[in-house]
């Protein structure tokens, strides 16, 4: 899988495209990069966002067509996660699962809270620094329950299946033998972040407890199922939902030939506000 950039880096005319290796034309990073689980390997496609240890909150846009990775916006301006000591901007490798989706309709089993509508977040604990746009096959490791803004928001633990700790990681008692100090972390990171923000920090379902890869394999089958009714247009909710055009999903009611794209416009990058660089310091 290529990709093409257009506009500039860290301004709201900035989008990442994935562009089909063999055709040559704009594939969706949500409905057209296959997610390929198999349940026997507990592997699949991850599509990375964020680079680890960068600032910029990238994701995939659900509602512009073609779905690019753009950054996100809030009250107008690009958003950018803070360095929370002692941690640097992200402290994974953040991306996605395509082909995957957290219903906003539905309450997910004995939780009382919806969806987030978008793809399943992915944390990759690799050793490498993955880059925006990537496609990789990652192991499934496990999962924390978050509730961002009153709805459930996964992430899923994995790792590159190339990587050189991934012989080593099964589940998630071994990421904390082989890895000690990364659960917490991860746990303390994405109860924290916004603090920076004046938000109050996030909650978590479970008692923050990371799941195992057993439930984690029923939550990716969960998602990929509503994902398929979704793209089969049998989805109806007065919330707005994602786009669904696509090249690649026979059946599918908005399956299109082609997404227009621009020529490759891309002017580098711009400036990252100064506050960005500076560490923040909460107990």
């Amino acid at each position: 899988m290529n990709t093409v950039k257009q506009g500039t880096k860290f301004t709201q005319d900035f989008k990442t495209y994935a562009i089909e290796n063999d055709s040559g034309k704009v594939v969706s990073f949500f409905h057209d990069i296959p997610l390929q689980f198999d349940p026997a390997t507990r592997t699949a496609n991850m599509v990375v966002e964020v680079p680890r240890w960068s600032n910029a909150k990238f994701e995939i846009s659900t509602s512009q067509p073609g779905n690019p990775i753009v950054q996100d916006v809030k009250k107008g301006s690009v958003r950018f996660v803070k360095n929370l000591f002692p941690f640097k901007g992200y402290i994974h490798n953040y991306g996605a699962f395509p082909q995957t989706w957290e219903d906003p309709t539905t309450t997910h089993g004995d939780l009382s809270v919806v969806g987030d509508n978008d793809p399943l977040d992915v944390c990759e604990i690799g050793l490498r620094v993955l880059q925006t746009g990537d496609v990789k096959r990652v192991k499934v490791l496990g999962s924390l329950a978050m509730i961002d803004d009153g709805e459930l928001d996964w992430k899923i633990i994995a790792i590159d299946i190339e990587d050189e700790l991934a012989g080593q990681l099964k589940d998630i008692p071994d990421v904390e033998k082989h890895c000690p100090g990364l659960l917490s972390s991860t746990r303390r990171w994405f109860r924290d972040y916004k603090l920076p923000d004046g938000k109050p920090p996030n909650v978590f379902a479970h008692d923050g407890i990371f799941l195992s890869l057993e439930k984690t394999v029923q939550i990716i089958q969960q998602c990929s199922n509503s994902w398929k009714r979704l793209i089969a247009g049998e989805v109806t909710s007065a919330k707005s939902l994602p786009a669904t055009e696509n090249v690649s999903n026979s059946g599918s009611p908005k399956l299109i030939q082609s997404f227009d794209l621009v020529a490759n416009d891309y002017k580098g990058e711009g400036p990252i506000p100064p506050e960005i660089d500076k560490s923040y310091y909460y107990l």
